[in-house]
């Protein structure tokens, strides 16, 4: 009986499942995706900013594809 009191939780943890790719996936996808609005929301706030104070337009990388209002 005293065996099987030390054997339980090793045996109970050893059953724990883990999270398959798909979960993990679906996991890191959220994350990046969240990141990326904060991100892009940090942006529009620096632009508006800049527009207010009269800051002329950020210069951007040549590789940027042009914005809508070009």
């Amino acid at each position: 009986m005293r065996r099987a009191a030390i054997l339980l939780p090793l045996l109970l943890a050893a059953c724990h499942q883990e999270p398959s790719f798909d979960e993990r996936y679906d996991k890191a996808a959220k994350e990046i995706d969240a990141r990326a609005k904060a991100m892009d929301a940090d942006i529009a706030e620096s632009e508006k900013a800049a527009q207010a104070a009269g800051l002329p337009e950020a210069a951007k990388p040549a590789t940027a594809p042009p914005s809508s209002g070009e």
